[in-house]
């Protein structure tokens, strides 16, 4: 049963990020962006992590996909707006060749999935303590690099904005 739960919201989330990136209207393409992330969060419950699964929940499908979904609204980004995409074809055949050993890996491991018995993790996995531990001792370094990152991103966003009004 677990596996079929498993395998159930991984093509969901797979359908829901081939979604994102190939449906026209971007409202279309919010809502399978919420349908990848609530897949997510179906797998970190699968996988015993009440804390992300949460977070999962909360914070990306209950916030900030909202204030996406709104945005896109209020903007009401029509089809005529939208630049042509010329070369989409190519650029989707590069990414399944440059995701094809990314396949290969995870049906390698599918079928190996009922060869091994699962085994019910402690108490203490996937919690907030561990979690922290984990992130701010082994990973201190790509956490900040990665605020650093989403600071500059912030920063050109600004300054891109600014110079189109002018």
């Amino acid at each position: 049963m677990m596996e079929f739960v498993f395998g159930a919201l991984s093509v969901i989330a797979i359908a829901g990020a081939v979604g994102v990136i190939t449906l026209k209207q971007p409202v279309h393409s919010g809502v399978s962006f919420i349908a990848t992330v609530v897949a997510l969060a179906g797998l970190f419950a699968l996988l015993s992590a009440t804390f992300l699964f949460m977070v999962q929940i909360i914070l990306y499908a209950g916030a900030v996909i909202t204030l996406i979904l709104f945005v896109i609204m209020v903007l009401n980004v029509q089809a005529s707006h939208l630049p042509d995409e010329k070369g989409q074809g190519k650029a989707l055949v590069l990414g399944a060749v440059c995701l094809a050993p990314l396949v290969a890996l995870g049906m390698r491991g599918f079928n190996t999935l009922g060869s091994e018995k699962l085994v019910v993790l402690g108490e203490g996995f996937g919690g907030i303590h561990g979690l922290g531990m984990a992130l701010f001792k082994d990973w201190v370094l790509p956490f900040e690099l990665i605020s650093l990152l989403l600071l500059a991103a912030l920063v050109g966003a600004v300054v891109l904005l600014k110079k189109e009004r002018v």
